[in-house]
């Protein structure tokens, strides 16, 4: 019917007017993206360098005990030298040195030097102090002993007669594992508190960007000539100026649409009487100028404009009186359907005269309240539909009835059918997909309004062998 489904979507233009160009893709700049960027970044920012700087204050201390007990080690290990005139001595018993070496994680080490550099007392082999000049307590240092690093507690002590040394070292085991104990509990500790951070900051976008996403629902919600001011109530204060500025915005284009369809109304209106006058004189012309066959045609082609430019007038009236903004639920009155459609027929019995269409109907009773004039509007633009794109000796059938708590109003024809990609193009203002069919592409438009403002549905379907259309429109029963 309204679209051939030969003819490629983008040949059809209503208007004059071509389709607009898909514009390029394009990166856009995101709210929600840049306060996640500028909050976990810093955070996890600081979050490591707090994480770092704990793990030294955690560390640091563990290894002064660590220290502080080898050095104690080497207090204890001095108490035991004897430095006699010239002479020094270390008298260390076994119970002493058992004590001394007892540690179940690492292995200690240990030796006492006199003056010369002799081991007077402890392991053979151990390490030579490094060159200092602390004397008189203990220093710690790094070392190895037998292969194996050690961390080594020495204390030079000087005598009349030169320089003796006592020094404890011990492996590194047990700080090994207390390091991994502290470096492993801070990284699962900064996970956790990490993640946690992570999911407070998303949280609390995703709760700071709520009052945009309930403003975009209350956009996309509002159909077609919903231009009524937004509820600014509970927004927030930094919505606020947005909100008065769209509403602002609506108010302005609410007024220009007014005024346009003020301006469509009356000009239709104006025009209708005039046209419907020149049709007739052109009907006299043509009748009395029968036996000129050129005068007559060109009076038949005027005629037909004529025709063309009444029914686009009446559509135009139509489209105004079924914007949503004008339509008033109070003036509903209840009407017979099938009544409607009867005091529609007569002007299209008469075109489907014209190319030889069986115009059928099967009117049983059917309720509903409805606004009589645009009623009347959309079951005229239905059957007009169907009779302009069916072809000669095609079929139209109007049918009415209720059923299933509803009332239903269908028009079946023979065109050559819908496209499934067209079927929700052609209730668009001015889309035809088929030029070579005079109209303004307001029909459906208007059908499809005028639908939506009784609660209405309107559906397309084709037969099943692919030619054919069928418009299905359901209104809530009346009470």
């Amino acid at each position: 019917m309204t679209v051939i489904n030969q003819q490629p979507a983008n040949s059809a233009a209503s208007a004059g007017t071509a389709a607009p160009a898909t514009p390029p893709a394009a990166t856009h700049a995101s709210i929600r993206r840049d306060l996640l960027k500028w909050l976990i970044a810093p955070l996890l920012l600081l979050n490591l360098v707090g994480a770092g700087l704990t793990y030294w204050l955690a560390w640091l201390p563990a290894q002064h005990a660590f220290d502080q007990n080898l050095m104690d080690s080497t207090w204890g290990l001095y108490a035991q030298v004897r430095h006699r005139q010239e002479r020094t001595t270390a008298e260390l018993t076994q119970q002493a040195e058992q004590i001394l070496r007892s540690n179940h994680s690492d292995t200690t080490f240990f030796a006492v030097r006199n003056t010369q550099g002799e081991i007077l007392v402890g392991d053979k082999g151990f390490p030579q102090l490094p060159e200092t000049e602390i004397f008189d307590r203990p220093f710690n240092y790094d070392g190895e002993m037998r292969g194996e690093p050690v961390r080594i507690s020495a204390m030079q002590v000087r005598v009349k007669n030169g320089v003796i040394s006592v020094a404890v070292a011990e492996t590194i085991r047990k700080r090994d594992r207390a390091h991994y104990t502290i470096l492993l509990s801070f990284l699962l500790l900064d996970g956790a508190l990490t993640f946690g951070s992570l999911s407070v900051v998303l949280i609390a976008v995703r709760r700071g960007l709520r009052p945009l996403k309930s403003l975009q629902r209350n956009l996309e919600q509002r159909g077609h000539g919903k231009l009524g001011a937004i509820d600014g109530i509970g927004a927030p204060v930094e919505l606020q100026p947005l909100i008065v500025a769209m509403n602002e915005l609506m108010a302005r284009i609410s007024k220009g649409e007014q005024a346009q369809q003020n301006f469509m109304a009356d000009v239709a209106h104006q025009l209708r009487t005039p046209l419907t006058g020149l049709k007739l004189q052109l009907e006299l012309l043509h009748d009395k100028h029968q036996d000129q066959p050129d005068t007559a045609r060109s009076l038949a082609m005027m005629n037909s404009s004529v025709e063309r430019m009444i029914r686009q007038s009446r559509q135009l009236l139509a489209l105004a009186r079924s914007e949503p903004g004008l339509f008033e639920s109070r003036k509903l009155e209840e009407l017979s359907l099938h009544k409607l459609v009867e005091e529609s027929v007569q002007h299209f019995i008469e075109e489907a005269d014209k190319k030889q269409i069986d115009l059928g109907f099967d009117l049983q009773p059917a309720r509903l309240r409805g606004d009589r004039f645009l009623l009347a509007d959309l079951i005229d633009n239905l059957i007009d539909n169907a009779v302009r794109y069916s072809p000669q000796h095609g079929t139209v059938t109007v049918r009415c009835l209720e059923e299933e708590g509803a009332t239903v109003l269908s028009v079946e024809d023979s065109g050559p059918g819908i496209a499934p990609e067209h079927r929700e193009l052609i209730f668009d203002r001015y889309y035809r997909a088929n030029d070579k069919i005079a109209g303004s592409g307001l029909g459906l438009a208007i059908v499809r309004e005028i639908a939506h403002d009784h609660g209405g549905v309107i559906t397309v379907d084709c037969k099943e062998e692919g030619q054919g259309t069928i418009f299905t429109v359901r209104f809530p029963l009346a009470a």
